[in-house]
């Protein structure tokens, strides 16, 4: 790990305050590797906090270790322990040493045979994984990409770890006022969570469809997903037909389809009525600001919050270019008003190009050079924390997308 950065260097935005020292883990990266290798095996706490990489911590991208270094050092001390189980053979992580894979109630049969196909096999197989894991040990499922830059400590037992909050499910809500659907590279949740239940067992009824599944394609015209719209987006070039791109994106994105659903229906016949769980037990946070702030800020271009991030900051004298106080605004603001940060990858990449995430990817440590904007944002996501904890979407009362048995068309 790079070491502290002189105060003189990066300044603490308003609304943020330095975390005290001794709340971090700030041993050097080789330590915290072996530590996120080797750690502890699950016990009755619920503090877990599980990313999948299929090939393992050891083959993940530097930028994407870089995040999940951030998370042990930053929540380690309270109590939070970070895997990254993976699908290695002989591995410790293999997500086989902490659930049945053989068992088809949990997984499909190409998960068990490495079957799984597609142009996305690596992210529908992370899909797999994450209901699951969070049913069978509770805790935080997070996507490798997502940068956390809020205090999962503090809304966690604000929340769920809170014997006497109502709220049982933390994440970022898709929409406004109308909450129909959470972000899937971000869930947290108690054991067997009975949203996540219906939702992993409506997921698992999908991939086991015309005698079994090796993709997601396709999975947008089931019946048991009829009531639910479609995701739409349209191709900045046009080059993509939006009727194919929609449904492209669902299938793509098809476990937020099932959200959608389960958070939307009412099953007399299994005592479930979703919006009100939804009302009652969900703590929602706006996802905009919340998670996808540089997007928002750039307009989406990658290209141009790769360039922004890789500036360095002036030096002291020198009068700030117009682009650097863009840049300068995209870190304060993160660093101020979002409590994460989800590096785009996957379809979005056919869809709008390059993304600051693969661009990072392609140009290996441009993340991690001192002195610039994104050295900043990642120092700040360590050293600091938000005065504040984020607010919950206001959810009011929805009519359900469908009224009936789940697993009935």
């Amino acid at each position: 790990m790079q070491s502290t950065t002189p105060t003189e260097i990066y300044s603490i935005p308003d609304g943020v305050h330095a975390i005290p020292l001794h709340r971090l883990d700030l041993r050097s990266d080789d330590e915290i590797d072996h530590t996120l290798l080797h750690p502890e095996p699950p016990t009755s706490s619920e503090k877990n906090i599980w990313f999948f990489w299929h090939k393992g911590f050891s083959h993940m991208h530097p930028y994407t270790k870089r995040n999940v270094r951030a998370w042990h050092r930053r929540f380690s001390k309270q109590g939070w322990t970070v895997r990254v189980v993976d699908r290695v053979p002989g591995s410790s992580l293999n997500i086989d040493k902490f659930l049945d894979v053989a068992d088809p109630n949990l997984f499909p049969k190409a998960f068990l045979d490495g079957t799984i196909g597609g142009d996305y096999a690596p992210q529908h197989t992370s899909d797999l994984v994450r209901w699951p894991l969070l049913l069978r040990y509770g805790g935080v499922y997070a996507d490798v990409g997502l940068m956390q830059i809020g205090d999962i400590d503090a809304i966690w037992n604000e929340t769920i770890g809170n014997p006497q909050s109502p709220y049982e499910i933390l994440s970022y809500s898709t929409g406004g006022p109308e909450i129909r659907c959470l972000t899937n590279y971000f869930l947290a949740s108690g054991r067997n969570n009975p949203l996540f239940e219906r939702c992993h067992r409506l997921f698992m009824s999908l991939w086991a469809a015309d005698g079994g599944k090796i993709s997601t394609e396709g999975m947008h015209s089931s019946p048991l997903l009829k009531q639910v719209p479609m995701m739409t987006t349209d191709s900045p070039d046009g080059m993509i037909p939006r009727d194919e791109l929609t449904k492209m994106l669902t299938d793509y994105i098809i476990q937020g389809q099932v959200m959608s659903l389960v958070m939307n229906l009412v099953d007399e016949e299994d005592h479930w009525d979703g919006p009100h769980y939804v009302r009652e037990h969900v703590y929602v946070m706006e996802f905009m600001i919340g998670a996808q702030l540089i997007n928002d800020l750039t307009q989406w271009d990658g290209q141009r919050a790769f360039r922004l991030m890789s500036l360095p900051l002036p030096q002291r004298g020198q009068e700030e270019t117009e682009d650097q106080k863009a840049a300068r605004n995209i870190v304060e603001m993160c660093l101020s008003k979002s409590f994460g940060f989800k590096l785009a990858h996957g379809l979005i990449l056919k869809v709008y190009g390059d993304t600051l995430g693969s661009l990072w990817r392609k140009h290996e440590g441009s993340d991690d050079v001192v002195g610039t904007y994104g050295h900043w944002l990642r120092h700040g996501m360590i050293y600091w924390e938000q005065d504040e904890l984020p607010k919950r979407v206001d959810v009011g009362e929805l009519k359900p997308y469908k009224t009936g048995p789940m697993m009935r068309g």
